[in-house]
């Protein structure tokens, strides 16, 4: 069709009937847009047109970011659901740039998230940890770990010490073999537990420890910055050990399967203080669909969407059911879904003005360090 028309027409009406068809193909679409921005690589791929076939009244324009420190300055933009961490989340409510849920418009929530989260602390000052619930839904959870070739980084068998764990990452003898997320709570958080420090810490003598080190590490290590990047690195064998959420080590073990690396023995060992972090579904105030909003939440626990989504991204699942259905070798890898002792050995990362200033400063002095 398109070659007979070239024959027929000259580009300049070619171009103006194109653009007609693209303008009647808009104009008669009558769907309700819902704008989504979500991290990277963390949804099922089919999960869109299922919501689309299962609410043919919305239509989904998908966004995507890769830290929510990237994510913060575009939320003056319009978007229907913001998927942030807990600690970021907290921020929001402080700020008022997100708005409370309706519970009754999200029945699947109600009755398959796990009761695990009605309970866990998501900010210093109890009474805003109390509120998180009100305006934000758990997506998925994750620790933050250590994820290392055993064939050619060598750890105690058991060991949960974050100065023998992250020390992979700061030996000159694994110098262009280590991956670090472009994330600065992430690797501040990693150097602070390593030194034996709250992953929230506002000592500025232990600050600056932490700032020193990562300056090292970037000078004599030469480490992969990156996120979604660092995981192809380790499953092709590029990098020997990453910093790394746990949902990524199961991603990269699909990878290695799926590459044919069986001379790589991928293992992932969490330490004691380390941090676990909830990646939570959020309604920003500037919202324009907010019943849509609503649906798309109550959709993403239906216990099948819930399941697929998990086992694609690698992730945690709060839904109980999809839980349930999982494998019952990741289903019950305490890394993955930690047991009330462990949660207890672990942080979250807080937040308030003077945390997000101290270690945005930090990390761009790390960055910006030769």
């Amino acid at each position: 069709m398109k070659k007979i028309i070239r024959k027929v027409l000259s580009m300049t009406a070619a171009t103006a009937l194109m653009a007609s068809v693209v303008l009647s193909s808009t104009a008669c679409d009558k769907r309700q847009e819902l704008i989504i921005y979500n991290w990277g690589e963390y949804i099922a791929e089919d999960t869109i047109a299922k919501f689309e076939e299962a609410y043919p009244q919305y239509k989904v324009v998908y966004r995507t970011f890769e830290t929510n420190e990237t994510m913060y300055p575009n939320l003056d933009n319009t978007y229907d659901v913001i998927i942030p961490s807990e600690y970021m989340v907290c921020r929001l409510i402080n700020e008022e740039r997100i708005q409370p849920i309706d519970w009754s418009l999200i029945p699947n929530v109600s009755e398959y998230m796990d009761p695990i989260f009605n309970d866990l602390q998501y900010a210093q000052d109890k009474s805003l940890s109390d509120e998180v619930l009100d305006y934000a839904i758990p997506y998925m959870y994750c620790t933050v770990g250590l994820v290392y070739d055993a064939n050619k980084i060598t750890l105690p068998e058991g060991t949960t010490d974050p100065e023998i764990i992250w020390d992979v990452l700061y030996n000159e003898a694994n110098a262009g073999e280590i991956g670090m997320y472009d994330s600065m709570r992430e690797s501040i958080g990693c150097a602070l537990n390593y030194l034996g420090y709250s992953i929230n810490t506002m000592d500025d003598q232990q600050l600056s420890e932490a700032q020193e080190l990562l300056i090292s590490q970037k000078d004599s290590l030469n480490p992969s910055y990156g996120v979604d990047n660092l995981k192809d690195k380790m499953a092709s064998g590029e990098l020997s050990a990453s910093l790394a959420w746990s949902g990524d080590h199961i991603v990269m073990l699909d990878r290695i399967e799926e590459l044919g690396n069986d001379d790589i023995d991928l293992q992932y060992v969490l330490p004691e203080g380390s941090n676990w972090s909830v990646d939570m579904m959020c309604i920003p105030t500037n919202a324009q669909n907010y019943e849509g909003a609503h649906d798309f939440i109550n959709f993403m626990y239906d216990p099948e969407i819930a399941l697929e989504n998990c086992e694609y991204v690698g992730y945690s699942t709060p839904n109980t059911a999809a839980r349930e259905m999982l494998d019952p070798e990741v289903a019950n890898n305490v890394y993955y879904y930690p047991t009330a002792e462990i949660f207890a050995t672990l942080e979250v990362y807080y937040s308030s003005s003077e945390i997000e200033e101290r270690y945005t400063e930090i990390w761009n002095t790390v960055k910006a360090s030769a």
